[in-house]
C-alpha cells in the first residue's frame, strides 16, 4: 500500500476499532478503506 493509503487507513481503523493487517497491497488498501468508510459514515 502507499504511504498515504497507510495513514488514512490507521484513521479509518481507530475509528471503527480495527486493526490494520501489516502488508496490504494497493488494491487490498484500497478494498479495506472503502468497507471502513462505510463503517465510520467517513464515505458518504
Amino acid at each position: 500500500m502507499t504511504g498515504p493509503q497507510e495513514s488514512y487507513l490507521h484513521t479509518l481503523a481507530q475509528e471503527a476499532g480495527e486493526e490494520v493487517p501489516d502488508e496490504l497491497t494497493k488494491v487490498q488498501a484500497s478494498q479495506l478503506i472503502d468497507r471502513l468508510q462505510e463503517k465510520t459514515g467517513r464515505g458518504s
